[in-house]
């Protein structure tokens, strides 16, 4: 561990230390903020001191660990970002796509990703992933159709692409990347929920392994390393990587955190010795709470039957989509149930179903208190057979680019006037988390009566500024 093992010898010289952070390895943060317990972590909380390098131009310790994390994911050159995967899905958009350029993007992309658009001046060749009824959740890509988008456009340069999803589900990476590479384009992965993926063979095959181009990774959700630590791995000798670093440069903090990149030397590092054991003790909690879950009637969890359709390559077993909407609970109300009546709290809600994350660091007796919590849930309410399947609206029109419309004259409008404008600000109700019209693109009647409908029953919406949609920003 280079980086953490120069961290941790400069910290025991103890120098008379005159640089930032002010804090003075630890000494001077706040007692409201540590309540006297140990500190000593914070030592490594430094700058760029002598023999510590430098992130924006590493050749010593840092480069070094960047190295080392390359050469266990099989790549080119990795890059630590400590301004999350959402600086490096900017960046990957940045260094494949200039102005005038073309990208195909899934609609359930990260709305990073459309900060990289307004960046870089591309224009996005929008394309809906397949829709599970079922679950409400968004399934794969189809390599099918990827291929005549970029046969019918040659000028699209490439495809940036979410596997795993949030959900855990796994696209067809290989196929995909195939196709791109037989027409001469390029396969970009966000890749952030994934990171652990190469770590075991009853996993599905991470994204760099079908032949992925270049990908990100939050390092942060699944392997250890500090919540915003994340890496950008690149394999191809498609990318130039001088002007990749030379993005990140400008997308990244001047001022990096050596705490975060001393977790991703040290996630590494678990990984390289203990990645096998890391995924089987994860994988093991997984299969149990599943086999429990099974058996509770009026609670479903999401399995491997669903692979092999909606364009669905393979599914993350330790990812828990669980629903009981059986039993009238929309995913809403099971995540509010299980965190007041039981102090059991999930990763995230949405209409139908909550998402539990299981990692080799939870222990069996969390899962089976989640197991437990349900158990008791469904036993105190009668099977209804509540379901309620959201429309999936066509993809709107597309006035303007991201970037034009990002900085195109706006003015504000009334809600009950906004069809047939081109709206100035996405409106995404959330969850699912998807846009439902992004800024730049027209506001049909269709999209207009889709939205009023969530407005009227109160529904919360991302991207827009008026949190009751009262209002909307229009572009002139």
């Amino acid at each position: 561990m280079p980086l953490v093992e120069a961290l941790r010898d400069y910290s025991e010289r103890q120098p008379a230390y005159f640089c930032v952070p002010g804090h003075r390895f630890g000494r001077g943060i706040s007692r409201e903020l540590t309540h006297g317990r140990d500190k000593a972590f914070l030592r490594f909380d430094l700058t760029e001191g002598t023999g510590l390098d430098d992130l924006h131009q590493p050749s010593g310790v840092i480069k070094e660990a960047q190295e080392l994390m390359a050469q266990l994911f099989g790549v080119r050159q990795s890059f630590f970002l400590v301004n999350g995967s959402t600086c490096g899905n900017e960046a990957m958009v940045l260094s494949s796509v200039s102005a005038g350029d073309k990208i195909i993007v899934p609609r359930n992309v990260h709305k990073s990703v459309l900060s990289g658009l307004i960046l870089s001046g591309a224009t996005p060749v929008y394309i809906m992933p397949e829709w599970l009824d079922k679950w409400n959740i968004w399934g794969g890509l189809s390599p099918i159709k990827i291929r005549d988008l970029l046969s019918q456009q040659p000028d699209i340069k490439g495809v940036l692409m979410v596997s795993p999803s949030y959900y855990g589900i796994v696209d067809n990476v290989e196929q995909i990347s195939r196709i791109c590479h037989e027409l001469g384009r390029l396969c970009m992965v966000d890749e952030a929920h994934g990171a652990h993926l190469y770590f075991s063979d009853k996993l599905p095959k991470g994204a760099l392994e079908q032949g992925a181009d270049m990908c990100v990774q939050s390092f942060h959700k699944v392997t250890g390393s500090l919540t915003q630590s994340s890496v950008l791995h690149v394999k191809s000798n498609k990318i130039d990587e001088v002007v990749l670093a030379e993005n990140l440069q400008m997308l990244q903090t001047s001022s990096p955190s050596y705490l975060l990149m001393a977790s991703l030397d040290a996630a590494r590092y678990e990984l390289a010795s203990e990645g096998l054991q890391m995924c089987d003790e994860a994988l093991e909690l997984s299969n149990y709470a599943r086999s429990e879950i099974d058996k509770i009637i009026g609670i479903d969890c999401l399995s491997r039957e669903i692979v092999g359709q909606y364009s669905i390559d393979d599914i993350d077993l330790t990812k828990l989509v669980i629903t009981a909407m059986d039993i009238g609970l929309s995913g809403f109300e099971l995540k509010d149930i299980l965190i007041k009546d039981y102090n059991v709290e999930v990763e995230l809600a949405d209409h139908h179903n909550v998402l539990a994350v299981l990692t080799f660091a939870n222990t069996k007796a969390e899962v089976s208190r989640l197991v437990s919590a349900l158990a008791d849930i469904a036993k105190s309410r009668a099977k209804v057979g509540y379901h309620t399947v959201m429309q999936i609206l066509p993809l709107p029109k597309m006035q303007l680019t991201p970037r034009e419309a990002h900085f195109a004259k706006k003015e504000r409008i009334s809600w009950q006037k906004a069809v047939g404008e081109v709206a100035g600000e996405a409106i995404i109700p959330y969850p699912p988390g998807i846009p439902v019209v992004y800024q730049g693109e027209v506001i049909n009647q269709e999209i207009w009566d889709y939205v009023e409908r969530y407005r009227k029953i109160g529904c919360h919406f991302h991207g827009i500024s008026d949190e009751k949609l009262t209002t909307i920003k229009i572009i002139k």
